[in-house]
This record gives structure tokens, sequence and C-alpha cells, in this order.
């Protein structure tokens, strides 16, 4: 076994089969196979069911997916090891990051990263809730994690570190029925058409809880694609209640931005392994961090 070929494993397992990995890895497909029928023979064990053009992994081939992210994760840290002597003038950094988090702080931070280490890529990864961002950088999907969450930050499969709070706000039309001041009560969504999330994020949590407290709204969608929250709002579909870090795209998209009372947060962490971690996650850390404090 060697770490090539678990990397042809995992790129089969991410890109869905044998054609798109040997696509994206630049190999014929015969050789793809070739590699992947060595390393089963090594192994004494079929990781792929062939069911026509299809490949379904059989029970061994899930159980080897975390050890080989581990295994494959390592090297790329021994490599990144060499390119820190180069002062990390090449590599990738691999970042889960939930939406809303996605537009901040992580562009703050990014921004902050990359002025100082402009030869290092940064690969940001979607995970749509707090479970998500930690399943992948404990597994060794991504190497730090951005999240947010209504309780303490997780801190016994990760390291956490809290960079910071957003708050609720609500997003609404131009024309819509509220006042034009800064801030609404939560009371006052009663009776209102929403656009939500989906379970297990913090901003649905949030409307959930309104409910709960007695608060009767209609839920006119339900998206799991964020980005759709904004466009929806604009064509009059009902009002979303989002974080502030959509605040500013909002505005300038020309929606009214209103803050919630009483005012609730979600804290902002970022995370990573409790392995060692690469010369560039280091790095990142130390810009990243200083650059959200100065915001």
């Amino acid at each position: 076994m060697d770490v090539r070929q678990l990397e042809y494993f995992l790129a089969i397992v991410d890109h869905g089969g044998f054609g798109r990995a040997a696509s994206a890895l630049y190999l014929s497909q015969p050789s793809l196979s070739q590699a992947v029928r060595a390393l089963e023979r090594d192994l004494g064990s079929s990781l792929f069911h062939r069911i026509g053009r299809r490949a379904v992994l059989t029970e061994a081939g899930t159980a080897l997916i975390e050890p080989a992210r581990a295994a494959v994760r390592s090297l790329e840290t021994a490599r990144a090891r060499v390119a820190a002597v180069r002062e990390l003038r090449e590599g990738r950094l691999d970042i889960a990051v939930m939406p809303s988090q996605a537009v901040e702080p992580l562009t703050t931070m990014i921004r902050g990263f990359t002025g100082r280490h402009p030869g290092v890529s940064v690969n940001i990864r979607a995970a749509f809730t707090a479970r998500d961002v930690i399943d992948m950088v404990r597994t060794g999907a991504a190497e730090l994690g951005l999240l947010a969450t209504s309780g303490p930050p997780p801190d016994t499969e990760v390291v956490s570190r809290v960079v910071g709070e957003q708050r609720f706000v609500l997003v609404t039309p131009p024309n819509a029925s509220f006042s034009s001041g800064s801030s609404v009560d939560c009371t006052e969504l009663a009776g209102q058409r929403l656009i939500v999330g989906q379970r297990g994020t913090g901003m649905r949590a949030y409307v959930d809880g309104l409910r709960e407290r007695g608060i009767a709204f209609t839920i006119a969608a339900e998206t799991e694609h964020r980005v759709a929250i904004l466009p929806l709002v604009l064509a009059g579909v009902g009002v979303a209640v989002v974080t502030e870090s959509w605040r500013d795209m909002a505005e300038r998209a020309g929606a009214l931005v209103l803050d919630i009372e009483p005012k609730s947060t979600l804290r902002i962490a970022l995370i990573g392994r409790r392995a060692e971690q690469s010369p560039a996650a280091e790095a990142f850390l130390a810009c990243a961090l200083p650059a959200v404090a100065g915001t």
C-alpha cells in the first residue's frame, strides 16, 4: 500500500465514481482501476461494488475512508513542513466554513493571511451545519473550520478559538411594512412570511425558538442554499432572519436590514485538529485572528 493508492481511493469517493476521479487526477480510467485493484489485493478486501458504471462503497471501503484521509493529511503535513523552509511560498490550506461565516469573518481572515502568504492557496469547503464543520476537521477532510454556535464552542473533538459574535438581524424588501428605524421587536414577526434555512443551523434554531414562544408565522420557503435567501427576499417572497455578516451585502442589494430586539447572538469559533497542524494552518491562525480582532 502507498499513499498514492489512498489518494486515488479518496478521489473515487469524493468525485462519485471512477470516470470522474480519473478525469480529476488526469489519469486513464484503466490505470486508476489497476491501482485500486492493487490496493484491494493488499488489503484482502473489495472496496467498491462495481454496478454498471457506478462504484458503490463496500463496508470495507467505508471503513477505510477515515484512516485514508488521516494518512494523506499526514503526508501533506510532511510536505508542508518542507515548504515551510521556503517561507510558505507555495501550498494549500483547506478550511470548512458555514455559509454565513464564509461571508464574514472569513473574508477578513483570508485577506489578512493572503497578504502575508500570497503563494498559499486557500480552499474553502462548504459545510451547512456546525456538526458538518466539526466532522470535516475531525476526519481530516479540512484542516481548519469556521462555525457559528448558540452554545459554548466545541472543545472535546477539536480545538476551538472564539473569534467573535454575530447578532441576528431581519432582512426585508425595501417596501416592507416595518418601520424604517434601526430595529424591530421579535414579536413583530408574528403573522409574517419567513424564508428559513435548514435545520441544524443557528438561524433556523432562532426562528424555531420564536415559534416555541408562541410567535406564529408562516414559512414561505425553506432552503439549504443560503445564497438564495436574499434574492427571495428582494422578490417579495418573505422576510428572513440571518446573521449580521449579511448586512453590507443585503443593504448594497437594496434590502432593508433591521436589528432584532432583544439582542440574540451566535458565537463564531475557529476550530482545528488536536493533532499537529501544518505550517499553513499555523500561519493562518497567526494572521487571521489579529485581522478579525482589528475590525
